[in-house]
């Protein structure tokens, strides 16, 4: 992987280390930075959801960039807007130039997991939508392998024969998506990521599983904390 130095003066002097809280917030913050920087005047951008995208919104908020977004969640959107960035709605933007999201597992093929937060189906609209779709995310969401839980949306009517079909599935004691979904969790082994996400695409009533293959990522930015500072790795998955 290549490297970049970020977000130093973020918890300077706290003296934790790379596995506590402070310094995950730090391995966020610098790949949010490095992300930011990626973004260019008159750019249609696609902004993700979850706590690294957080991070990501007010630092592209103070580049002051002539830019159109598309947010892929009402939380999302509403603090994008609060910052002042142009954020409209997805069917007046078309294809994108690039989209930012964070992830809940990376595997080091480039394999992901997104979804946490239950807004994976929207995530994958945008991802898949930009011309370049960068992940950002700090050091302990790398793994070797994905694994479970992989999250899902499903529709609502016939949930129960839905979840019936997917067997090692459960539902989430969640509100509906924005979009009328059921979000529910696969349980199940993981051992050919291609191969599961083939099965839970054919299940009907399945919207969309988490399960983000190689080919739709650009770029990974990591943000790897130390005491009191971080640097940012890139890598780019196998296609």
């Amino acid at each position: 992987m290549g490297s970049a130095g970020a977000g130093s003066g973020e918890g300077a002097g706290s003296g934790e280390g790379a596995g506590s809280g402070a310094g995950t917030e730090r391995g966020k913050r610098a790949a949010a930075l490095v992300a930011a920087g990626l973004v260019e005047d008159h750019m249609r951008v696609g902004l993700g959801t979850g706590s690294t995208v957080a991070h990501l919104l007010p630092a592209l908020a103070e580049r002051g960039l002539a830019i159109r977004c598309v947010a892929t969640s009402p939380a999302t959107q509403a603090a994008a807007r609060r910052l002042g960035l142009d954020v409209r709605p997805f069917s007046s933007s078309g294809r994108l130039d690039l989209a930012i999201d964070g992830a809940d597992q990376v595997e080091v093929s480039g394999w992901l997991v997104k979804g946490g937060g239950g807004a994976h189906t929207r995530e994958k609209v945008v991802a898949s939508a930009a011309e370049r779709f960068v992940v950002i995310v700090s050091s302990d969401k790398l793994v070797d392998h994905v694994r479970a839980p992989v999250p899902l949306e499903l529709l609502a009517f016939g949930v129960g024969a839905t979840l019936s079909l997917l067997g090692t599935a459960r539902r989430r004691d969640a509100p509906r998506t924005p979009d009328g979904g059921v979000l529910a969790d696969y349980l199940g082994a993981v051992d050919d990521p291609e191969a599961l996400a083939m099965m839970l695409a054919a299940v009907p009533g399945v919207v969309e599983h988490g399960l983000f293959p190689p080919s739709m990522v650009s770029e990974v930015l990591v943000g790897v904390p130390s005491a009191d500072s971080a640097v940012v790795r890139r890598f780019t998955p196998a296609r």
